[in-house]
């Protein structure tokens, strides 16, 4: 649900432009809303995860996504709609550390690569897929349908979670540092919003409580983010790679249905099929790209990945008014897909194994927040970098050549991330890498999962 509704709320922004006779800031507030609470309070919500159950945290996120996804679907002008949306990014925030965090704590390490590889496979396909779906619910009744749908789902994955779930925490977690969490949401919504208004005073505000906000880390004896995770060279640079990556990800899945409906005439349908590639290469790919970062080490996979993302985006410059399909979008969408499939799972593997397992929320907290942050940067400057303003991108003209441009822009950064990748440790997922959480080998290893212990270290044996 949490990332299905990053993207099937883009192919319904042009009816719902038309019908609140919106300009391009306020379909921009539509989507930093949801991607401005949840990458403002991911981080908490992981330390809140590790502290009271991450179970128990991911059902009420459950719970309130649904609330606020029903909110959305009543919403009755852009106001409301984008109060909603914030309400939907709360629940996203507490839901999807957990997820990530539940994995990490139930599977032995050699397991992970996989079951990681699938949250991250099904995570990708569910991005991919949001146009595909949006334009069908669009099409059936109404935008409002492509939130009301999320209310079945909601039911049945709170009760998936308290029939099949082991609640799981980290005992020696302590408080949440919710003065922290202020700062960090306050200076992110500072920024992203003097970017998307154009206003310089409140852009640096943001900067400075963010600035703020890394000294608090720093100096707290129980920080939210342990400044120590960022010591680990191959946590940073898997991590500045995963920022790049769905910033590029993020502005170039939100203009490209922008530009199939506005410049090449396609309809909310049509324009969600023309993504559904990417949608099936991820299907069907990613659990290997998990299994070969697993055997042979992620290095080559986080290096080629990014650079082909960016090869992609550059071949969907030829998306302009008139260009067929078939050569127009479609070798673009190709290699685009290949090259998400190739990175995604073993990025989220990378950062992960490069954490200590007991800061297994926190450290998907952080990644969380670092994807989300890069598109909800992307998507507040990129519209303004590129010319598009005011409803100038219901034009044609304006939307191609501002397209074209995003592209060049997200391609850059995205080959850059492949670029970073070079310095990432080869050898993090490998199980002789395991982070000496017990220091006393040949004892049961307690991983804060109420039931029976996953598995014994008694030197190299695992049970």
């Amino acid at each position: 649900m949490a990332m299905l509704d990053g993207t099937i709320v883009n192919v319904a922004l042009p009816r719902m432009g038309a019908e609140f006779t919106a300009s391009v800031t306020d379909l921009q507030w539509i989507l930093n809303g949801y991607l401005l609470a949840l990458a403002s309070l991911i981080l908490i919500a992981g330390s809140l995860g590790d502290r009271f159950g991450r179970r128990r945290v991911y059902v009420i996120g459950v719970v309130w996504f649904g609330v606020a996804s029903l909110l959305c679907g009543a919403a009755w002008n852009v106001p409301v709609l984008v109060a909603a949306r914030v309400l939907q990014g709360v629940g996203a925030a507490l839901l999807t550390p957990g997820a990530l965090a539940i994995l990490q704590s139930s599977f032995n390490r050699e397991d992970r690569s996989r079951a990681i590889g699938a949250w991250s496979g099904l995570s990708g396909v569910a991005t991919a897929v949001g146009p595909l779906v949006g334009g069908l619910l669009v099409q059936a009744w109404s935008w409002r349908l492509a939130f009301l749908v999320n209310l079945p789902v909601a039911v049945l994955c709170v009760w998936m979670a308290l029939r099949f779930v082991p609640e799981s925490r980290d005992d020696s977690a302590g408080h949440p540092n919710y003065l922290s969490a202020l700062v960090g949401a306050v200076g992110l919504a500072l920024l992203t919003g003097g970017i998307v208004e154009q206003s310089y005073v409140v852009t640096i505000l943001g900067l400075l409580a963010v600035v703020v906000f890394g000294v608090l880390q720093k100096r707290s004896s129980d920080p939210l983010v342990p400044v120590e995770l960022f010591n680990n060279r191959t946590f940073l640079l898997s991590n500045v790679l995963t920022f790049l990556v769905y910033a590029a990800l993020g502005g170039v899945m939100v203009l490209l249905v922008l530009q199939l409906q506005i410049s090449l005439g396609y309809s909310p349908t049509a324009s969600g099929l023309a993504s559904v590639p990417i949608t099936i290469i991820m299907l069907l790919a990613s659990s290997t790209s998990g299994k070969l970062a697993q055997r042979y080490g992620p290095r080559l996979q986080l290096i080629a990945g990014p650079i082909l993302v960016g090869l992609g985006m550059l071949l969907l410059r030829n998306a302009v008014p008139g260009a067929s399909y078939l050569f127009g979008v479609l070798p673009g969408v190709l290699v685009f897909g290949i090259g998400l499939a190739v990175v995604v799972a073993p990025v989220t593997a990378t950062v992960l194994a490069s954490a200590p397992d007991h800061h297994a929320g926190v450290a998907s907290g952080v990644n969380n927040a670092v994807a989300r942050t890069g598109s909800l940067l992307a998507m507040a400057v990129l519209p303004a970098a590129v010319g598009l303003v005011g409803e100038d991108y219901a034009n044609p003209a304006v939307m191609t050549a501002g397209w074209q441009m995003a592209l060049v822009l997200c391609a850059v950064a995205a080959i850059i991330g492949g670029l970073l990748a070079i310095g990432v440790d080869n050898g993090v997922l490998s199980t002789e890498h395991e982070q000496p959480d017990n220091p006393h080998p040949g004892e049961c290893l307690h991983c804060g999962v109420e039931g029976p212990p996953t598995h014994v270290r008694s030197g190299s044996a695992h049970h």
